[in-house]
């Protein structure tokens, strides 16, 4: 994984860009949509800036504990910063190429536009990582970067999200593995609930 995302300029260049796309708006929105009906301890797997906990806690006000982790110190920085005084939130370092241990399980584990970066075989260990972490009934969702169809479709959609050139950090794969990759580790219900271009919210539950 590149260490650009240790600094603050790509960083702040990402957040700008994608925060406001009308097609995350959307898939976080769905995202929301795919969790059970309560939530009280919730993951998030390279959390940014903590967006996508926030948007969960404002969802559902009865959450009681929320990890937050990430490696790259910026983005951990901005997730310090938007969770400064709730007791409720940790906000840690981890790097998901790395084993995922937890001490308690969670109701929910969300992922968005991270677990991308890793190889393939990394990201079907860590899908059995999450169906560990998660309770009986708890759902795993991740709206993630993924491979289009051709080419020229990937070109289309960089182009569309404002990377013309792509990123070399990706390492996107198409949407039938994983699915594939979340029902081995166990998932059930797996399905592609939305998808725009490159985006797609990946569901499963345990």
């Amino acid at each position: 994984m590149d260490t650009t995302w240790q600094g603050h300029a790509k960083v702040e260049e990402y957040l700008e860009r994608i925060g406001r796309l009308p097609a995350r708006i959307t898939g976080e929105a769905e995202l929301l949509d795919a969790l059970p009906a309560e939530v009280h301890r919730v993951l998030d797997l390279g959390c940014g800036d903590g967006r996508l906990a926030a948007l969960v806690m404002d969802a559902h006000p009865e959450v009681e504990a929320a990890v937050a982790l990430d490696r790259s110190p910026a983005m951990l920085g901005a997730a310090h910063t938007r969770f400064a005084g709730d007791p409720r939130v940790t906000v840690a370092a981890h790097d998901m190429a790395d084993p995922l241990v937890v001490d308690e399980s969670f109701d929910a584990v969300v992922s968005g536009f991270a677990i991308h970066h890793l190889a393939h075989d990394r990201k079907r260990t860590l899908f059995d990582e999450i169906h560990a972490a998660l309770r009986p009934g708890g759902v795993f969702a991740n709206l993630e970067v993924v491979e289009c169809a051709t080419p020229a479709l990937q070109a289309e959609f960089f182009a569309r999200i404002g990377r013309a050139e792509g990123d070399p950090e990706d390492v996107c794969a198409p949407v039938e593995p994983q699915l594939e990759w979340m029902r081995a580790a166990g998932f059930t219900d797996v399905d592609c609930q939305w998808r725009w271009r490159g985006f797609a919210l990946l569901v499963g539950r345990k």
